[in-house]
């Protein structure tokens, strides 16, 4: 909210209110690094996966958010919360890392998952989103742990 400023331009106009952004009220959340987290905005969209988008997905189909982040010459996630980070990472109950809705992010056509001429292990296809939940030092020990002992 502090960079609304930098945010409203990468908005169509109807959505540039920062008051619309987020919802009221907070959610306790062991998993976020704060321990709470305030749900973004969700807007039909019926060409998206759901029937629904995040406030922030622009026509384009990127994060305003993050093309703020880069546009002010920021990391492109300095803007993003938690969640938004990890997308389409999450935790299951049991604080399990998962892969959300791979099955119906699948087919939308603008969607971060996209069939591959080759397969690719998650653990690499998530690479930056793993080293910034797990940190560089875990993130190596579960890479470590999964190549093959010689």
């Amino acid at each position: 909210m502090q960079h609304a400023e930098l945010i409203c331009p990468h908005l169509p106009a109807s959505q540039q209110d920062p008051s619309g952004w987020f919802s009221d009220s907070e959610e306790a959340d062991p998993h976020s690094l704060s321990g709470t987290v305030r749900r973004s905005t969700v807007l039909p969209a019926a060409g998206h996966y759901g029937g629904s988008a995040c406030i922030f997905l622009r026509a384009d189909h990127k994060c305003a958010l993050q093309v703020a982040g880069e546009s002010a010459g920021f990391h492109p996630w300095r803007f993003k919360p938690f969640y938004c980070i990890l997308h389409p990472l999450d935790f299951d109950e049991t604080g399990q890392i998962t892969l959300d809705e791979s099955n119906a992010l699948a087919q939308e056509p603008a969607s971060c998952l996209r069939a591959a001429d080759q397969s690719t292990p998650l653990l690499l296809t998530f690479e930056p989103e793993l080293r910034y939940l797990l940190g560089d030092k875990e993130y190596q020990k579960l890479l470590k742990s999964l190549q093959p002992q010689s």
